[in-house]
């Protein structure tokens, strides 16, 4: 058996054409993303690469298999977004990823952050609350699926 090699790093304008096919193809999936809508190169561009102060990527033997970015909310607070591949689901790759997040997260003088998910995310929610992350509020009914489908916002919270 062959010994799979991860490495996580900051993005970098190479990677979003791997990162925009990860994430369109779970949006096209349903029901684990509140992103309803795929994503071009430059939207992704600018949302994931640009504006958060933190976003890095994992790869698997040279291929990128997943992207994690933290945006700064105010407060000391960050915001998570983490994706990574299922077509060829690579296990640890969410860890190494969040792993990398928290320190830099740290490094930045962070208080704490927040991951917000769909209560219909089952995958989610459990990937958080084995990261370490609380429950820490329950917004109802605020996200409405593409079907009329209301589902609940879920806030986990990690302390830094």
């Amino acid at each position: 058996m062959t010994r799979q090699t991860l490495e996580v790093r900051d993005m970098t304008a190479d990677d979003v054409p791997a990162c925009v096919a990860i994430v369109n193809h779970i949006i096209a999936l349903g029901g684990t993303t509140a992103y309803e809508e795929p994503y071009s190169n430059q939207d992704f561009h600018d949302h994931y690469l640009i504006e958060p102060p933190v976003t890095n990527v994992v790869t698997r033997d040279g291929i990128l298999v997943g992207f994690q970015a933290a945006f700064d909310v105010g407060d000391g607070f960050y915001s998570i977004g983490s994706f990574t591949d299922r077509q060829n689901p690579v296990k640890g790759a969410g860890r190494a990823l969040f792993e990398k997040t928290l320190a830099d997260c740290r490094a930045r003088g962070g208080e704490a952050i927040l991951a917000k998910i769909t209560s219909d995310n089952i995958g989610g929610l459990a990937f958080y609350g084995r990261m370490g992350f609380e429950d820490w509020k329950t917004i109802a009914d605020d996200h409405t699926r593409s079907d009329g489908t209301k589902v609940d916002r879920i806030i986990k919270r990690y302390d830094l």
